[in-house]
């Protein structure tokens, strides 16, 4: 039997190049990055209503794979919700996942009025003014992405330097900021979803001030089959903690 194939799924605001430190630590596995359809490099026009779902997306990754492979699926952000949407649709494929918060058991608490400075950028994305703003300017483009990676982060690399560069020139072509945030328009808050039984590592940043470890109180309500690994950096995992990440991916491959 072969090894099972890894697919790695980037966030938002981001690029497959975020795997780049993860997938020097995997040697020989065989992976995939693909570049998520309507997010930066995979921009290539506006998306119709309910084509940024997480269900959407899932069945777009699972028709560019080889149809009888083993799976272990990896995300962090909006990836991991991708990520989850897959082992839904796809169970007896997955053999395992490396996910990052969220998840569904984090329920409504993300919209808590005392998060509001957290998460208002969400809401934000939902209305015509965040398009109007922000698409097709790199200046402004720049400063709305760099303002909310310096505060996912305790680190402010993210917002600065060729990495940072390559991600503005990617969601700063015209059209592209305003297809990446139909994601918010598709898919509002993080409860829903049924149970995986997939064997799962949820690699919990210490220091991601979107999603507290506390919150990490309903996995087991939600993974059967669950191990929690606190990881150092903030939300951006594959950057900030791309040791953990690849060794968490290798156990689950089974090396």
């Amino acid at each position: 039997m072969s090894e099972p194939i890894v697919v790695l799924l980037h966030g938002w605001p981001g690029l497959p190049s975020d795997y780049d430190l993860v997938v020097e630590r995997l040697g020989r596995t065989r992976h995939v990055v693909p570049a998520l359809v309507g997010f930066g490099e995979g921009f290539d026009g506006p998306l119709a209503p309910g084509d940024a779902s997480t269900d959407a997306h899932a069945r777009r990754v699972l028709a560019g794979l080889p149809h009888d492979d083993d799976l272990v699926v990896v995300g962090y952000d909006i990836g991991s919700r991708i990520a989850q949407a897959i082992v839904r649709a796809a169970p007896t494929r997955v053999v395992g996942a490396v996910l990052t918060p969220g998840y569904p058991g984090i329920g409504s608490r993300a919209a808590a009025p005392e998060l509001a400075d957290r998460f208002w950028y969400q809401h934000f994305h939902r209305t015509p003014l965040a398009e109007r703003l922000v698409d097709g300017r790199e200046d402004a483009i720049r400063e709305h992405l760099g303002f909310l990676l310096e505060t996912w982060s305790p680190s402010a690399d993210l917002a600065a330097g060729e990495r940072f560069d390559a991600v503005v020139r990617a969601y700063a072509r015209p059209g592209a900021f305003a297809a990446s945030i139909a994601w918010y328009r598709d898919n509002v808050g993080y409860a829903g979803g049924r149970p995986s039984s997939v064997p799962t590592t949820m690699l919990w940043p210490r220091e991601d001030p979107l999603f507290p470890i506390a919150w990490a109180d309903a996995l087991p309500d939600w993974f059967t089959d669950v191990e929690l690994q606190e990881v150092p950096g903030g939300h951006v995992v594959p950057l900030e903690a791309p040791d953990a990440m690849a060794d968490a991916i290798l156990r689950r491959v089974g090396r």
